[in-house]
């Protein structure tokens, strides 16, 4: 799943629910074009939050006394691709 599939998705429903006027017997191309349209947003949505939140880290430390720190590390550079 990437956004690749989403634009796909979007593009393919787009087309459907705007473009096609051929009709198919108890078929609605047009809902089924709007359908797809939301899926395909839905699937950049997040692929974008997936691929955002894989790029923080949290180390947790407990020192011998029992005490814990918590230090959270964000990277700021763009994914390789």
């Amino acid at each position: 799943m990437g956004y690749g599939l989403g634009v796909f998705l979007l593009a393919l429903g787009l087309i459907l629910a705007l473009a096609v006027t051929d009709a198919i017997n108890g078929v609605d191309l047009t809902m089924i074009g709007w359908i797809l349209t939301v899926a395909g947003l839905l699937v950049i949505v997040l692929t974008a939050v997936q691929l955002n939140r894989g790029r923080r880290s949290t180390t947790e430390t407990v020192h011998r006394d029992g005490s814990r720190s918590v230090q959270e590390h964000r990277d700021d550079a763009p994914p390789a691709v």
